[in-house]
């Protein structure tokens, strides 16, 4: 008899049903959160300096997610041999968004801060759908009153300005605003490449506050192991991914695209190993822009990255 569970209840296809994150349960009570992983969506983009549209994003990538939602048993993954988000045993639910105020980046990003607060204080773990890659900013505010925190970072641009014209939490400034927390013991930039947000100083700045920046290329040379060994081994970490971390062959759906990025495999095999040297305990995705991509294979590799990753979290922690 098979255990997978198609033998009973909705077949539930993908395109069948209210479309929340991986066709989680909706809960709208953020002081009822009872789950293993809760997903909010911050559907923020005024932090843009160029082409603006990640507003979009969490709702391209809830769509997205319903494919990966893997009917009623989990997901076997055969090279594995492991059953990830088997359905007796995980929670995965959906809180909706922050509310976004247009043109009010302090209260936009209070609202996003006030959800993942909620989300940790049910003990669940944070995931995030953005928005732009300002919306990292309140999500590290609200771990102020958590454990220390190492931020891993996987990104085509360091994020590292400190001030531009007054600007101080736009998608170009996040790295450096949580280098600034005592919280926060330290960061690994991974996949930093080409022409950046942030010039020189800001890259020496980086360094000086903690930072391990690596390229696409250092990760080719030194292997993910090579690149794993560099991260601090037993931490608490909190990952943050943009996704034009990744080639624009195969994320062209993002505001700022640049080539020479990496491939599905070499950040599921680092994430994979991530959740081996210690525990995430918070997750950001961001920059997924849909109307740049009319096929939505963007949306459909950032869905295909957190339910792996969040996958491999639970597995892991209960290994």
């Amino acid at each position: 008899m098979s255990s997978h569970g198609y033998e009973g209840g909705r077949l539930n296809l993908p395109f069948v049903g209210i479309c929340t994150f991986a066709k989680g349960e909706y809960v709208s009570d953020w002081d009822a959160i009872d789950a293993d992983v809760a997903v909010m969506g911050a559907p923020y983009d005024f932090g843009c300096q160029w082409r603006s549209g990640a507003r979009m994003g969490p709702r391209a990538i809830r769509e997205a997610s319903t494919l990966f939602s893997f009917g009623h048993g989990g997901a076997y993954d055969f090279e594995d041999d492991v059953t990830y988000l088997p359905s007796e045993t995980t929670k995965i639910v959906d809180i909706g968004d922050a509310d976004i105020i247009h043109t009010d980046t302090i209260n936009s990003h209070a609202n996003i801060e006030a959800g993942v607060r909620a989300i940790l204080k049910s003990g669940a773990l944070p995931v995030v759908l953005g928005g732009d890659h300002s919306i990292n900013i309140p999500c590290i505010n609200a771990f102020d009153d958590q454990d220390p925190i190492h931020v891993v970072q996987i990104d085509a641009h360091l994020d590292f300005v400190d001030e531009r014209h007054g600007v101080r939490y736009g998608h170009g400034n996040p790295m450096r605003r949580a280098a600034e927390k005592e919280y926060v013991t330290g960061l690994t930039q991974l996949g930093i490449r080409n022409v950046s947000s942030t010039a020189k100083e800001g890259y020496d700045q980086a360094r000086e506050m903690g930072s391990d920046i690596l390229s696409v290329r250092h990760l080719r040379k030194l292997g993910v192991q090579g690149i794993l060994d560099r991260v601090p081994e037993g931490k608490r970490y909190y990952v943050t991914i943009d996704i034009d971390a990744f080639d624009p062959s195969i994320a062209p759906g993002t505001g700022t695209p640049s080539h020479g990025g990496f491939q599905y495999y070499e950040v599921l095999e680092f994430l994979d190993g991530l959740t081996k040297r210690g525990t995430i305990v918070g997750i950001d995705l961001v920059e997924v822009a849909p109307d740049y991509d009319n096929s939505g294979s963007t949306s459909t590799l950032a869905a295909q990255v957190l339910m792996n990753l969040i996958g491999r979290i639970l597995h892991n922690r209960a290994a």
